[in-house]
């Protein structure tokens, strides 16, 4: 292997090694490891194609491993607990993505609450399932979970509005965004648009998500006021959320008045596509 071969391949595990802790937090630690297993599975054959399977299968065994098994052992002493996997309680992820990547970990007072709340809404709305959508990193208070600008320290958790079929108008536990985020609920023309004067202040990240969702399947649903309206209410009821973000025209619209419910200013994203709470 020639010298500029080997810089090459060192300056491409390092790149994976940042963006897998970016997304996941352990990745990068898990990665590392898998390397260390390459010079036993590189033994069970020279067809270097068959071999780069063999080293992607050990590291998403070992990511498996860990994640499901090892990482909620050690994240629970150091305060934080994972949401469910799949619907309990009435509460579910809207992508199991977010399970996958370490990116649904709370205090255990968060999730407490979560399920209380989703348990209310099934309750008022039989048929109700509340999708969570991301919530924090298993460790370390200060660490980000990129893309949001908070997210760090087991507090915060993002939920998904409550849609109704358009072709039916049925209640749905389904989302027009498979991640929940990038499809909004625009204002009005004679409400408040926070994303214009936001952009017009250059704050270019304010619709970023928007811009880059595709929009085609925000035909197939209606934004369901009354379900989530009561969603943001019984989380301002519980003494302790401190915190529920949403776009200003829409607290105005569902008229929410619970002085907990605020604007999350320009410096973050638009929050008329999803819910945020956090407790104190």
């Amino acid at each position: 292997m020639t010298t500029s071969t080997k810089i090459l391949k060192a300056t491409l595990n390092i790149f994976a090694i940042c963006i897998l802790t970016v997304l996941t937090q352990i990745g990068g630690i898990v990665f590392l490891l898998s390397i260390l297993t390459n010079k036993w599975t590189d033994k069970w054959t020279n067809n270097k194609y068959i071999r780069t399977t063999y080293r992607f299968g050990t590291f998403l065994l070992l990511y498996s491993l860990i994640t499901f098994l090892i990482v909620p052992v050690i994240a629970k002493p150091l305060g934080r607990v994972p949401l469910p996997l799949t619907e309990t309680k009435h509460l579910q992820p809207l992508n199991i993505l977010s399970c996958i990547l370490n990116r649904n970990y709370v205090r255990e007072e968060v999730k407490e609450i979560a399920y209380k709340v989703a348990e209310k809404m099934n309750q008022q709305f039989p048929g109700t399932t509340c999708n969570y959508l991301e919530a924090n990193f298993p460790f370390i208070n200060g660490f980000p979970l990129m893309p949001h600008r908070s997210h760090d320290d087991g507090k915060k958790l993002d939920l998904a509005f409550f849609y109704r079929k358009s072709s039916t108008g049925e209640q749905c536990n389904e989302c027009p965004s498979p991640i929940g985020y990038g499809i909004c609920e625009e204002p009005f023309p004679n409400e408040e648009n926070t994303a214009r004067s936001c952009a017009q202040k250059g704050y270019w990240q304010y619709s970023l998500l928007k811009n880059t969702m595709p929009q085609y399947n925000k035909k197939n649903f209606v934004f369901d006021h009354e379900r989530t309206k009561y969603l943001a209410n019984l989380f301002a009821t519980e003494k302790n959320i401190e915190k529920i973000f949403i776009e200003p025209h829409l607290k105005k619209r569902l008229n929410l008045t619970s002085s907990k419910v605020r604007f999350h200013g320009c410096k973050a994203v638009r929050h008329d596509d999803h819910l945020h709470v956090q407790i104190k």
